[in-house]
């Protein structure tokens, strides 16, 4: 049996420790991102970096909870051996739905929101157009996306902060009911950029997701392939763009 150290006891069972854990992952990320903003100035390319860095601090923070705790990724819903080509078909079909129930979520946000402020103006792009053409940027903004954007927004606003809220209300019902309204909202500020309308539509979107990851019963991996799915369709436009 793995011998737990004091923090990782206190984690595990004191309240006001959990919500000092989570609180320390968000606010971490928001002065990593306030601090570095200040210093790029309008270069976008910079910008994004510095939401990159902050991305990779959250998943430090939240791998680190585990460990402390000697809990495995599988805690999370996540695990990284072979389970069989079968099991592969099935999560391949499972992110397919997820996909599918995740962009109409979205849709539905920007059908909500015109019908309270007016259809918006066309996103401007023209900040991405180092993507234009350049392959090798392409894939190299491709691989990353997919492990911070993908892999990480799964893990942290669907695995990590769903598993602490519910963990703070002991796992009620209530406690459950919660984690998926307040991951989805704390989701779509996290994409306080994109405008209100944006904020909503991804807060929609963070609903569905939360409620498909409760559905196949906490595994991630669903969620993090239908996310590729939908930023892979934000991103390779951008190459054909001229």
């Amino acid at each position: 049996m793995k011998r737990i150290s004091a923090p990782g006891r206190s984690l595990l069972h004191n309240k006001w420790a959990q919500v000092c854990e989570i609180a320390a992952v968000f606010v971490g990320a928001a002065l990593i991102i306030f601090a570095g903003l200040q210093f790029v100035g309008e270069n976008l390319f910079a910008k994004q970096l510095v939401i990159f860095v902050a991305n990779l601090a959250m998943l430090a923070m939240v791998w680190s909870g585990p460990r402390i705790r000697k809990q495995g990724w599988d805690h999370f819903g996540l695990s990284f051996s072979f389970a069989g080509w079968r099991v592969v078909l099935f999560t391949f079909l499972k992110s397919l739905l997820v996909f599918v129930v995740a962009v109409f979520a979205f849709v539905l946000g920007a059908i909500v929101m015109a019908n309270i402020v007016g259809i918006p103006e066309p996103a401007d792009i023209s900040g991405y157009n180092y993507l234009s053409g350049n392959l090798p940027l392409l894939i190299v903004s491709m691989v990353s996306i997919f492990f911070v954007s993908s892999f990480g927004e799964e893990v942290i606003y669907r695995a990590f902060l769903m598993t602490r809220i519910s963990e703070i209300g002991n796992g009620t019902k209530w406690a459950v009911r919660l984690s998926v309204i307040i991951s989805a909202v704390i989701f779509g500020i996290a994409h306080l950029g994109w405008g209100l309308t944006g904020i909503v539509q991804t807060t929609f979107m963070g609903l569905a997701l939360s409620l498909m990851y409760l559905l196949f019963k906490r595994r991630l991996w669903p969620l993090v392939m239908a996310h590729a799915y939908m930023d892979a369709l934000l991103i390779v436009p951008l190459y054909f763009a001229e």
